[in-house]
């Protein structure tokens, strides 16, 4: 199969394998696994951070972040596609107790200004309002298709929400894309969040994990939400062997992803019914909206599944992601089917 749903799923290269055979190991929860430390120290230095925690996922990264910077009956401002709202089932409603105020970028990018985010914030009420506790922001952003935030961006709305007296989280599970697409570095993307999520399970290819960044003190009290949460996983050295791979070396070929994401794009933008914004391929998310076909996303991705190709489907729209395991060789065959596919036959 083709497996174009996400790039949650490549398997673990044969050098990761070697890696976690062969690992030094710890107990982490006592903070003894050599291994994971050598994964948290990397990952604080790669994002000029204090310190790193080594999660299971992240969204557990995330909600660990929500509740760390909050209080109960606070509200947490985000744009409306984030995956925090849309995809991590309710949990910040449930593990921090707060209240989510989704905000809709005003250009429909889906990337957030200071002007979208500063009417949506309560810092003065006492009896009608919740107060806002937090502001998360995503880069890429998903369901934008992969859209970029600049360094720029990301600092401005940053400051101003410290200003406000506002702490920022940022999920950047894809942000070493974002920092390929936009040459630059993680650190500079993320320097003005007080914290950050990243994902080693997806572009950069390991098999299991996230990595939270921040201050001392702030991974210090993750450190104990992680264990309530059930995220204490001991000799997780031969996970974070893995990691530390990605780590180094997997975002030196992400480009390869986003040029075939970007190939991909063009040549389905050109099949009659389909309607894509090429200006929004900026990594390697394409989504694209099939209304115009006649035929909904499911038949669609159903035709496409007995052609030996998985993608994701919703709505009207169909999404396609790259990754290690797919090869330009490939783009073809997944065109050839697409054609056929969005014409019914």
């Amino acid at each position: 199969m083709i497996d174009l749903r996400s790039d949650t799923v490549t398997k673990p290269s044969d050098g990761m394998r070697r890696a976690m055979a062969e690992a030094v190991v710890g107990d982490d929860v006592y903070g003894e696994d050599p291994t994971v430390n050598l994964l948290q120290e990397r990952s604080a230095e790669t994002f000029s951070k204090e310190a790193a925690l080594f999660v299971p996922s992240g969204t557990m990264g995330n909600q660990i972040a929500v509740k760390v910077h909050t209080r109960p009956g606070d509200e947490m401002i985000i744009e409306e596609r984030c995956h925090i709202f849309n995809y991590e089932v309710g949990a910040s409603a449930i593990i921090a107790g707060v209240t989510i105020r989704p905000v809709k970028s005003g250009d429909g990018s889906g990337i957030l200004t200071w002007d979208d985010v500063e009417s949506a914030i309560s810092t003065d009420g006492i009896y009608d309002h919740t107060q806002t506790g937090l502001l998360c922001l995503e880069n890429t952003l998903n369901l934008a298709g992969g859209r970029v935030m600049s360094a720029e961006r990301c600092a401005e709305l940053a400051e101003k929400a410290h200003e406000r007296g506002i702490p920022v989280h940022l999920d950047g599970a894809r942000i070493f894309n974002a920092a390929v697409a936009s040459s630059t570095t993680v650190s500079e993307l993320t320097k003005n969040c007080d914290s950050v999520q990243f994902c080693l399970s997806k572009g950069l290819g390991a098999p299991v994990g996230s990595v939270l960044v921040g201050s001392h003190e702030f991974i210090n009290e993750s450190r104990v939400w992680r264990k309530r949460l059930g995220g204490g996983m001991r000799q997780a050295g031969v996970l974070a062997a893995a990691g530390i791979i990605a780590l180094d070396e997997s975002p030196k070929r992400l480009h390869e992803d986003h040029t075939n994401a970007r190939t991909l794009a063009e040549g389905i933008a050109e099949i009659p019914g389909i309607a894509l914004d090429l200006r929004t391929v900026e990594t390697n998310i394409v989504i694209f909206d099939v209304a115009g076909t006649g035929r909904t996303s499911a038949e669609i991705c159903s035709d496409l599944k007995e052609k030996g190709i998985l993608a994701s489907g919703f709505g009207t729209r169909i999404r396609i992601v790259t990754h290690l395991d797919f090869h330009a060789d490939k783009i073809q065959t997944v065109l050839d089917g697409m054609r056929v596919s969005c014409a019914g036959s």
